[in-house]
């Protein structure tokens, strides 16, 4: 017989699954609460850093990226461009597809939000594994890795 339980057998709220998805909506909550106060949504947030380190991503990486659907990065985009935050061109060789870069308001906008971004990865660590950060960040994704 397995030593294998199933969830109806012990207490589900015990488990790895759950307690991943709970740090997963509290981190989720805290950066959206702060990074709301500089005027940016997460989904935002990974599309100008995106571009900071990939400029003229395509709209289904930057999507893949923050975790949305390629619709929802379309409107993502039109907002950022409407806000100021990135320029759209044509592509020199594909000219129906349009290329994103960030403008300098929308550089000064990324810096602000890794400032947040990186406060909130220090409580996060602090609350581990505060002498070894890549202890979290390499059981992570071993659990990630394990599930593919």
């Amino acid at each position: 017989m397995s030593s294998l339980k199933f969830p109806a057998e012990e207490d589900t709220y015990r488990s790895i699954g759950y307690a991943l998805k709970r740090a997963q909506q509290a981190l989720r909550g805290h950066l959206d609460a702060h990074l709301r106060d500089i005027g940016l949504t997460m989904p935002q947030y990974s599309v100008l850093a995106g571009l900071e380190s990939s400029e003229g991503m395509s709209n289904a990486d930057l999507a893949r990226r923050a975790f949305v659907t390629p619709q929802t990065m379309q409107g993502i985009i039109v907002g950022l461009e409407r806000e100021g935050l990135i320029g759209r061109t044509a592509h020199p060789d594909h000219g129906r597809v349009l290329t994103a870069t960030l403008t300098r308001h929308g550089k000064d906008k990324v810096q602000a939000a890794h400032i947040i971004v990186a406060r909130a990865e220090v409580l996060a660590r602090n609350a581990i594994a505060p002498a070894d950060p890549e202890l979290i960040y390499a059981s992570l994704l071993r659990i990630a890795d394990a599930m593919t």
